[in-house]
């Protein structure tokens, strides 16, 4: 019986599941989102949700101890650098992962595991750009506004008198016969 053990085995060895999970890491750091089996993103989900929580702080010593488990220092620099940035307010969930189709060749259950603030379709955008911009009284923004203040002022050509169009109404009779 399983009592206790939460840990997904995935039919292989120690050694291989850790370098499973450190490569799937190192590639979720790096493009953002992947797509794999549903009980690989589970277990991806526990392997790599401590790092994102150690990359919030920036030392050596939790460097150090993320790199122990990716083994790629360019990882590493995004890990610390970008998504660090962006999930400093976030008290944790770091990934989703969303189930797709079924594999066409053995049927297997796939999903897709992506860091939460890098989709721009599930996250909303921040106050400041949700906020509209005040428009003038002409209907103008007010940085359209002063950008066409600062431009040279347009030269008014007069208009051509609009004349009745009689040779359209002819074309048409021809066409509906």
């Amino acid at each position: 019986m399983r009592h206790g053990n939460k840990i997904n085995k995935l039919s292989r060895t120690a050694s291989h599941r850790r370098a499973l999970l450190s490569n799937m890491a190192t590639a979720l750091i790096t493009n953002k989102r992947i797509f794999t089996t549903l009980a690989k993103a589970k277990a991806l989900r526990g392997y790599v949700e401590p790092l994102l929580t150690k990359s919030k702080t920036d030392t050596i010593t939790n460097r150090r101890v993320v790199f122990s488990y990716l083994q790629d220092k360019e990882a590493i620099k995004e890990l610390f650098g970008n998504i660090s940035n962006k999930i400093a307010n976030r008290p944790g969930g770091y990934t989703r992962v969303l189930q797709a189709e079924n594999r066409m060749g053995d049927n297997a259950e796939m999903a897709m595991i992506e860091l939460v603030d890098f989709n721009d379709i599930y996250t909303k955008p921040s106050k400041a750009a949700e906020a509209p911009a005040k428009k003038t009284r002409r209907g103008k923004t007010k940085a359209a506004a002063s950008a066409d203040e600062s431009a040279e002022p347009e030269v008014k050509k007069p208009r051509a008198k609009k004349s009745a169009p009689k040779a359209e109404t002819a074309t048409e009779e021809t066409t509906e016969e």
